[in-house]
């Protein structure tokens, strides 16, 4: 999905990924680049990212299949005990 201005796919910078949360369940969101989309794997919907604005707006979210959500990531590797 191109941002609308010069034909480039919008990207969310990592830090702000950090702090975005699903605005109905409070969880975790994924950057989806194909797409230009934040899902919330929870909730099942993909929410826009606009010019580079996420639009956290439920209204403004797109509802996804299973077959929509991105798999989940890898678990993390806990070091040596």
């Amino acid at each position: 999905m191109a941002d609308g201005r010069d034909g480039r796919k919008a990207a969310v910078d990592p830090k702000l990924l950090e702090l975005l949360a699903c605005p109905l369940t409070k969880g975790p969101l994924t950057w989806d680049p194909e797409r230009g989309e934040l899902v919330s794997r929870v909730a099942k919907l993909a929410y826009p990212v606009r010019d580079g604005i996420p639009i956290m707006l439920p209204s403004e979210a797109r509802t996804i299949s299973a077959e929509d959500v991105l798999p989940a990531p890898p678990p993390r590797l806990s070091g040596p005990s």
